[in-house]
């Protein structure tokens, strides 16, 4: 039998061979034996593969030779045996020298060797880590690189934040934007960023708990700065989460974007006035398009009011006829109104005393608010003169007060008042109520046509309109300015006028001896002013377009033209006019329209009529082309003028 001695023996044989077999075909590590004094006396194919010596070459010799010159002048090989004997055990890293002369970096291991408790060597495992340093400085350089970047962006505040909301690290873009240091903030909650009511509302816990649970969140809002001072931010977090899914803090970019919000906000603003004035303008040709055919019917209507009230006796049908004339205003009234608004009204601007014009119509004022409301008047002394239709103007103030009157149902104090605005060259007409005032999601429309607040039947929703489109038109602007319970105050401003100021015409209809050539293309409307002109005294001779008007100027006895500015053929009214003063300069000119694209041109060359026109308003302006004044005339006091009262009533 095999004694076990043997046996031990053959398995102690067997498992150094195996391990001799292992270490020596190891490639990726340098296994070596080494002597007592250092010298190596066994080599494997790894050794042999990173240090390029082979055994017979290497065996025998000192392991120094694998250091860098002046590691081995230092003593380092000598330094590494001496630890491994004192701690068992020694390990370093450092450059390491090749046959040819070039290094490497390489991990090194030595561990003393003992054979009954006397050194007899040293295991020294080599390992070629030049790859893997190379990777990590490049890691480390990129990390410091982006560290670097991170400080160094001004524009963002980038920073870390801890799983609990605190200020881990900040840029210098946090400190710009925000105005805390470093030391000022690092250690802080973020919340410290939020408004107080944010924090209130616990807004700042809810973001990190929204990135936690879905892995991002962003928003835009306001930020509180060092100094207290708000900013509009951009802001996003994003979880951070190590390798086992843990989360470790979030990250967050905030970015001040005040002024890209109000440039967005200025862009909207200015959408909003491009659509406001596509609006207009579609409004206006729809407007245009019928106004004039309207107003014409309107003409006729009222023109033969006066004609049929002569041959009506009874008392119900004077009132009929009442009705009817106040329904053809009302009507004459909205339209002009829409006109107004949607800057198509073809105006008859003059230089106006503001002071002087609106005491003149003080009484309508009063009349028009009724006993439970105060009506004061602040006009500043020495008003300058404005450049407007005094006729707009004055219904532009009376719609005002009415609206004004209309929001104080219980009572109380309007306050029309006119002050110069030095800085900006203009005057402002203000009307002041305090009454219920206007919530701020409703300001916006209040200048719309047909909006109104009020109760069906209660109003049309073209006041303010008329007024908006009257200060737009006079060159001008209008501000609103209203809070609930407190009352509103709307404000026109109107360019400074340079011209000497014109006084107010007196409401008298004024009988005439001269002969008028009445220009219409409309027979109905035709029949219906020459009533008016005849019941006024006039003269009358009619022409349908501007050839047959200037045949009957030819053949004379003409004292004042009267003419339609909307004509067929290729000569309108307004180039008919011109023709006849370049012919006859003393000859008077009176045009009328009901809507015409052409009395936009008129300016001040011509006086304009607009249809449908009442009596006293043709024997007003024809009185002014021929100076009479007869004292036959038929007297139509202010309060009774039915222009005037339609106007209160809008």
């Amino acid at each position: 039998m095999v004694k076990k001695s043997d046996q031990l023996k053959r398995g102690i044989f067997e498992s150094e061979r195996r391990f001799r077999l292992l270490a020596g075909g190891a490639i990726d590590y340098a296994i070596c034996t080494l002597a007592a004094d250092g010298r190596v006396i066994h080599w494997n194919k790894g050794a042999e593969r990173i240090t390029g010596y082979p055994a017979n070459a290497i065996l025998g010799k000192h392991f120094s030779v694998f250091y860098p010159e002046e590691d081995r002048a230092s003593g380092i090989p000598a330094k590494a045996l001496q630890l491994a004997r004192k701690e068992k055990h020694a390990a370093a890293e450092g450059w390491c020298v090749r046959r040819d002369g070039s290094q490497f970096f390489a991990s090194v291991v030595i561990d003393p060797i003992y054979e009954k408790r006397k050194l007899v060597g040293y295991a020294m495992v080599t390992r070629d880590m030049t790859e893997r340093r190379r990777a990590r400085a490049d890691l480390e350089a990129s990390e410091s690189q982006f560290r670097l970047l991170v400080s160094n962006v001004t524009d963002y505040a980038l920073y870390m934040l801890t799983p609990a909301g605190i200020v881990a690290n900040w840029n210098t873009g946090g400190e710009r934007i925000k105005g805390y240091s470093p030391g000022e903030i690092i250690g802080q909650s973020f919340a410290r960023f939020y408004t107080a009511a944010d924090q209130a509302a616990g807004k700042p816990a809810r973001a990190l708990k929204i990135a936690e649970e879905t892995g991002h969140y962003e928003e835009d809002g306001w930020r509180v700065r060092k100094d207290g001072s708000f900013f509009w931010a951009s802001v996003v977090i994003d979880p951070i989460r190590d390798s086992d899914g843990n989360l470790v803090g979030f990250a967050k970019i905030t970015r001040d974007i005040s002024e890209r919000r109000e440039a967005q906000q200025k862009l909207e603003q200015v959408q909003r006035q491009l659509a406001e004035s596509q609006k207009m303008d579609a409004l206006g040709q729809l407007t245009g398009g019928v106004a004039h055919d309207f107003n014409n019917l309107l003409m006729i209507i009222s023109g033969n009011l006066h004609r049929i009230r002569r041959e009506v006796t009874s008392e119900r049908g004077r009132l009929a006829l009442s009705a009817i004339e106040t329904a053809s205003e009302r009507a004459a009234s909205l339209t002009s109104q829409l006109l107004t608004f949607a800057r198509r009204q073809s105006v008859n601007p003059q230089t106006i005393d503001i002071a002087e014009r609106i005491t003149a119509v003080r009484e309508v004022l009063s009349s028009a608010l009724g006993g439970a409301i105060r009506l004061n008047m602040e006009l500043e002394p020495d008003l300058w003169p404005v450049f407007v239709d005094p006729n707009e103007f004055e219904t532009a103030l009376i719609n005002l007060v009415v609206n004004a009157r209309d929001a104080m149902p219980n009572g109380g104090t309007l306050t029309v008042s006119a002050r110069n605005m030095p800085e900006t060259t203009e005057v402002a007409v203000s009307v002041a109520d305090t009454g219920e005032g206007i919530a701020q999601d409703v300001l916006s429309k209040v200048f719309d046509p047909f909006f109104t607040t009020k109760p069906v039947g209660k109003g049309t929703g073209l006041g303010l309109s008329q007024v908006h489109g009257f200060a737009h038109q006079a060159d001008g602007r209008i501000e609103i300015a209203s809070a609930l319970g407190k009352g509103t105050t709307i404000s026109i401003y109107l360019p400074r006028g340079t011209a000497a100021a014109t006084g107010t015409i007196a409401g008298r209809a004024v009988r005439g001896s001269a002969t008028v050539l009445l220009i219409e293309d409309n027979p109905a409307v035709a029949d219906a002013s020459r009533g008016l002109l005849e019941q006024l005294g006039y003269t009358v001779r009619w022409a349908p377009n501007a050839e047959a008007a200037l045949a009957e100027i030819e053949a004379n006895g003409i004292d004042v033209v009267f003419s339609d500015i909307v004509m067929p053929g290729r000569m309108d009214g307004l180039k008919l006019a011109r023709r006849i003063r370049d012919r006859n300069p003393e000859l008077p000119i009176l045009l009328t329209t009901g809507y015409s694209e052409g009395a936009r041109d008129v300016r001040s060359d011509f006086p304009v009529l607009r249809k449908p026109y009442q009596i006293h308003d043709l024997s007003r302006e024809l009185s002014k082309l021929t100076g009479q004044q007869s004292e036959t005339g038929i007297d139509l006091p202010a309060d009774e003028q039915p222009a005037r009262k339609a106007r209160a009533r809008s």
